[in-house]
């Protein structure tokens, strides 16, 4: 049997995801409107809830919590690498914004 086919196809398990990432989504546009937090903390804690919900996506929707651990580290790691060069590229330009003087 194929590896793909071994993994339990339960559809609770994926409405009990969908659920959360409905939650996360409803958090997301409630503290958007309600700005309770800085600008920065804001940008914070919405990046982390759009990381919690691309993990539950990649993991469940896309079946990548049922592939071989070696499969699981080659792709964060090539996810890694592509956020360390958008570092190296990106965050330079990001703080010209504090010597030009755009306020």
């Amino acid at each position: 049997m194929h590896d793909v086919a071994t993994h339990d196809d339960a559809k609770g398990q994926y409405f009990w995801v969908w659920g959360a990432l409905l939650v996360l989504t409803a958090i997301e546009v409630v503290l958007g409107y309600k700005q309770v937090f800085s600008a920065v903390r804001m940008l914070e804690v919405l990046l982390l809830l759009s990381v919690i919900k691309s993990a539950l996506i990649i993991g469940y929707f896309m079946h990548m919590k049922f592939e071989t651990a070696l499969m699981r580290w080659m792709i964060t790691l090539s996810v890694v690498a592509c956020f360390v060069i958008m570092y190296f590229f990106f965050f330079p330009d990001a703080g010209r914004i504090t010597t030009l003087g755009v306020k």
